[in-house]
């Protein structure tokens, strides 16, 4: 599990509500984080589930980390798999294991 930059970043991604169970309607909602990409993102309160990526956390400041969401769709490709919303994704990349395991990041063994 990530931890987050402070504590109010990770009250905003850990928050969930009983009047909302879709955080993108939650008004109390004001920061995505995605998992499987390592991403942030600020809601636009548009109707939508629309987002705007976020490279430093709006109450510390810090630096947030990149996303990896070219990566996931690169590391797709290695299997290729070309089309996400077509083809069956494999568990780790239905989350963050994908880049946090080892044995899934490393890959098969290459050699012998």
């Amino acid at each position: 599990m990530r931890v987050h930059c402070c504590d109010r970043m990770t009250k905003q991604v850990q928050s969930t509500c009983v009047d909302h169970l879709n955080p993108a309607t939650c008004p109390d909602s004001l920061i995505a984080y995605w998992p499987r990409f390592d991403e942030y993102g600020i809601r636009v309160r548009d109707g939508g589930g629309s987002v705007i990526a976020i490279k430093f956390c709006p109450w510390c400041g810090l630096n947030l980390p990149p996303s990896r969401r070219d990566e996931w769709f690169d590391r797709l490709r290695d299997l290729g798999i070309n089309d996400p919303d077509e083809s069956p994704i494999p568990t780790p990349f239905q989350s963050d294991a994908w880049y946090r395991d080892r044995s899934v990041s490393e890959g098969p063994s290459r050699g012998t």
